[in-house]
């Protein structure tokens, strides 16, 4: 008889019981990782009505905080061990450091020439993370430059996620490793060494010259973030060049990224170099912040929280995502409720058409109880910042959504003087100046609010 009559016979009996089995384990992981409660009851919802969706679903994505990877990952130093008490110390979040200067670059075109002069003028070494390297003229003139250094002897150090660059090593990318440059990918999803991996992303974007100076910020490398000249399609976002002592925790950051893609190879994080105070006028401070499976708890979550929570007077938030957790909404609902101005700047349209389904009904709420809700108008909005009562700022690598506050590797950085601050709130007014009110329309069809509906639900697992 051929095995596939045993199988029909016995699968009958057999199928119902591993399928509950496997349920049971899955719900009972579930329960272990304490995600939020809309989070659990969404995956639980798709594995028990769908299990031939759902459970698949969940085992390459579900993951969160998997304890076997986050265990193999070195933790994000705080602070480092050699850096002087005075300039760099640690806070409940991340390491606040002094005596660095900033230079935001609120265009594509500052931020391509700022990139391009800051390779070519390195000495030692090049380190840069980023979510996308796009196979387009942007990436392969960045991976020119940084193949020329290499072949002048600069150590260049390349490092992809595996998901965001899928399928971005090729021949181009490979000239870089003929020049003697090194590349990594940053947990590949094949083959499935450890299910539920796909989920944990490096959405961080960092690169670090010499390590003295360092870029971060939103962008990744591609035509839509930047670029030598200007253009219509080009999405508008947010980055900055630092100088100073807060490299040491980017460059902190990046080795315990970079050792962890590369630990088939033995890698270790390297050894961080004490960075002077910058010498020069209208010097910052900035605390660093990274968060992700890498990290105790959710810090950059916690932040932004706090901030939110503590405003007295004002508070802005520029993101290209919406789908917030409970307590972010609330809290902006409570803020604008209780007098206090709370405005939200988003694109009119996003390139996800089903973020933009459910960040609806979350829009309606903060119109409703006060918030000031603006539409970008120019195109794609990819910039991230918040300004909390013209007193603390920030921007970095994270969106107000659900994947970056709770499931990828991200990046932060806040800002506590004036001229980081006016620079800021500046690249938010000119903004707004392309931006119209939300309104919501009093009919909606079925269609649209079944699909609004049904986008909510799923949002958790997003």
């Amino acid at each position: 008889m051929e095995i596939g009559y045993y199988v029909d016979t016995i699968w009958p009996y057999l199928g119902p019981p591993l399928g509950f089995g496997l349920a049971f384990l899955l719900i009972s992981r579930l329960m272990r990782e304490k995600r939020r409660p809309s989070a659990t009851v969404a995956w639980m919802l798709v594995i028990v009505w769908i299990p031939y969706i759902g459970v698949p679903l969940y085992l390459i994505f579900g993951g969160r905080k998997i304890s076997k990877l986050t265990r193999r990952k070195s933790r994000i130093n705080i602070a480092p061990p050699n850096a002087s008490s005075g300039t760099v110390k640690s806070s409940p979040f991340g390491v606040i450091s002094k005596g660095n200067r900033t230079e935001f670059q609120q265009t594509g075109v500052i931020a391509f020439e700022s990139l391009v002069r800051e390779i070519k003028q390195a000495r030692t070494s090049i380190e840069i993370a980023t979510f996308i390297l796009s196979h387009d003229a942007i990436g392969r003139h960045i991976v020119r430059e940084l193949s020329l250094q290499a072949k002048k002897g600069i150590e260049v150090r390349l490092l992809l996620d595996a998901v965001g660059s899928f399928g971005k090593k090729t021949l181009y990318i490979l000239e870089l490793e003929k020049a003697g440059g090194k590349i990594e990918r940053f947990m590949p999803v094949l083959p499935f060494a450890s299910l539920g991996k796909a989920n944990l992303r490096n959405h961080r974007k960092i690169a670090i010259f010499d390590n003295k100076r360092a870029i971060i910020g939103g962008r990744n490398i591609g035509s839509e973030y930047m670029g030598p000249a200007p253009s219509s399609k080009r999405w508008k976002d947010l980055s900055l060049l630092i100088e100073g002592p807060a490299v040491m925790q980017l460059s902190a950051t990046f080795e315990a990224d970079w050792a962890f893609a590369c630990r088939g190879k033995n890698c270790q994080p390297r050894e961080i170099k004490p960075v002077e105070e910058y010498r020069g006028p209208e010097l910052s401070t900035i605390e660093i912040m990274a968060s992700g499976p890498d990290t105790l708890g959710d810090p950059l979550y916690e932040k932004i929280l706090s901030i939110i929570q503590e405003a007295d007077t004002n508070v802005a938030i520029v993101t290209p995502y919406y789908i917030p957790d409970e307590v972010i909404q609330r809290s902006l609902i409570v803020k604008a409720r209780t007098g206090k101005s709370v405005k939200l700047l988003i694109p009119k349209k996003s390139n996800h058409p089903v973020t933009d389904l459910a960040r609806a009904s979350f829009l309606r709420e903060l119109s409703e109880a006060g918030v000031e809700v603006l539409l970008y108008t120019s195109g794609m909005l990819h910039g991230k910042a918040i300004l909390v009562d013209n007193t603390i700022a920030m921007t970095g690598s994270a969106n107000i959504d659900l994947r970056s506050l709770f499931v990828n590797y991200e990046l932060g950085a806040f800002f506590y003087d004036n001229g980081d601050i006016q620079a800021i709130s500046n690249w938010i007014q000119e903004l707004s100046t392309d931006a119209e009110p939300f309104h919501e329309s009093e009919k909606r069809s079925f269609l649209r609010s079944t699909a609004e509906d049904l986008s909510r639900l799923v949002t958790p697992l997003l």
